[in-house]
């Protein structure tokens, strides 16, 4: 039973690393959310960053693309107006803007480099549809946004594209705030991971203090400081467990219980026979010349004992055999009423000599697997009972029947019968109801608890109801088809 303890304990030890665990939750629930918050927020301030500079630049591009068509820049480039203004919005944004004429000529470009030359790309033709176009180059740093040049062409106010302005300017503050943000919002979140640490340690360490209390509790039962049950009601988890383990403590204590008390009685059943032949012994060893006739019923009386301390070892060997043997029956196909029949006819010359009546009944024919020689044992022992302890003249009924899946065998008497508050106890062992009639009938009191293991074997139940002075029935039920 200790090394149930013991694998409880080992459970319960296991909620150390419990506390790790904990540790490392809080600490993903606490880092994870904030680190995916700080990248969530940076992503979106730079995105927002950008579509204002590009809404800011596209309406100062559009009203200078105004402003070529006023001044016929496309025509002559050499308006001082535009070329200030254009210069301006270049210099402002850290950009470089291009005007770019219908046939594709760069007519101005604020770095002086591509003047003359020919542009066609896709931007810039998409743009002489009538698209505007706007892009972010993040990897690069900068947005390109291309406009076309529109001019009024009738009354009508139909518009020409007369030609492209296309303006790229650089995103290095945006970029160079981002990365302040960044580096600030880091330091925030080593602060806020450090006192979460600190905070998921303490956490931790008092959610698995109910568990520590469980541990050190068990510790103590273990090492024998106490026996009483435990008490941790903190969690329903430790509750749980608390209670799992005062049903595995006090099947201990019972079973501690049970084996001293069986001890008790071994050593008390097998002493008895024993004393007394000593007390006949002496009796006969104290006493010269002693009569042939005394002498005779002092070994007779010497050898009732020799075969009542026989029969207590007899069924102590079977008990334990049957403790031994749980599980390993040699079923077979038996049919139970040949069994009774000559269980019946063994144990008619007892029946006799105490002139009691013995009645077989058998309903139908009955064939289950079972071990005969365990069922044979187990059916004598009741039979053998009621047979002891019934009134002179009376009667013993076994009767036999069965359905689609039991065999019942019921065995009735017209005995002295038990009293109710014995009825629990008579499958215990060494546990006699007769206590006033020790002296007379005698028994080992282990007949019932081997009857009993044999039927549980089987899978099968027994019950008993008597009335005290009236008679006693033990019902028993096995399966017709045994299952493991």
């Amino acid at each position: 039973m200790w090394e149930k303890i013991k694998k409880r304990m080992n459970q319960i030890t296991l909620f150390r690393s419990l506390r790790i665990r904990i540790f490392l939750l809080l600490i993903l629930v606490g880092l994870v959310p904030g680190h995916l918050t700080r990248k969530v927020l940076l992503k979106n301030y730079e995105e927002r960053a950008v579509n204002v500079k590009i809404s800011e630049v596209s309406n100062q591009v559009k009203i200078i693309a105004n402003h070529l068509i006023t001044y016929h820049y496309l025509v002559d480039a050499g308006s001082e107006v535009i070329n200030a203004e254009l210069n301006q919005l270049s210099n402002l944004y850290d950009g470089r803007v291009l005007v770019i004429n219908k046939n594709f000529k760069v007519v101005k470009d604020t770095y002086g480099i591509s003047e003359g030359k020919t542009v066609i790309s896709e931007e810039v033709v998409r743009c002489f549809r009538g698209e505007e176009i706007t892009s972010y180059d993040k990897k690069d740093g900068f947005i390109e946004i291309t406009i076309p040049i529109l001019n009024m062409v009738d009354a009508k106010r139909q518009e020409e594209i007369q030609g492209v302005l296309l303006c790229s300017i650089s995103t290095g503050t945006i970029a160079l705030t981002v990365s302040l943000l960044e580096r600030k919002a880091f330091v925030l979140e080593v602060v806020l991971a450090i006192l979460i640490l600190l905070c998921s340690w303490m956490i931790s360490k008092f959610l698995l203090l109910p568990f520590q209390k469980v541990t050190k509790a068990i510790s103590e039962v273990k090492e024998g400081f106490t026996d009483e049950a435990l008490s941790v009601p903190d969690y329903e988890e430790t509750q749980h467990i608390v209670d799992a383990f005062n049903k595995v403590l006090r099947r201990m204590r019972t079973l501690d219980q049970s084996r001293q008390e069986f001890v008790s009685n071994v050593s008390h059943e097998l002493k008895t026979p024993l004393t007394s032949m000593k007390v006949l012994a002496d009796s006969l060893i104290g006493q010269s010349q002693v009569p042939e006739e005394l002498y005779q019923e002092f070994m007779e009386d010497i050898a009732a004992e020799i075969e009542r301390e026989n029969r207590i070892i007899n069924d102590l060997l079977s008990l334990v055999k049957v403790d031994k043997t749980k599980g390993e029956l040699n079923i077979q196909g038996t049919d139970m009423n040949a069994l009774l029949e000559l269980l019946m006819k063994r144990l008619g010359p007892i029946a006799r000599k105490e002139n009691i009546e013995l009645i077989l009944e058998s309903n139908r024919p009955v064939l289950a697997e079972v071990d005969e020689v365990k069922i044979t044992l187990a059916c004598s022992n009741l039979i053998e009972n009621a047979i002891k302890y019934n009134r002179p003249e009376g009667w013993v009924k076994v009767s036999l029947d069965a359905d689609h899946q039991f065999a019942t065998i019921t065995i009735e008497d017209s005995g002295i019968g038990i009293a109710k508050e014995e009825l629990e106890h008579i499958f215990e062992r060494f546990y006699r109801v007769d206590k006033s009639h020790s002296g007379e009938i005698r028994g080992s009191g282990l007949g019932l608890s081997i009857t009993r293991n044999i039927i549980l074997m089987h899978r099968g139940a027994i019950q008993v109801s008597s009335v005290l002075k009236e008679g006693t029935t033990f019902l028993v039920k096995i399966p017709l088809t045994y299952s493991k």
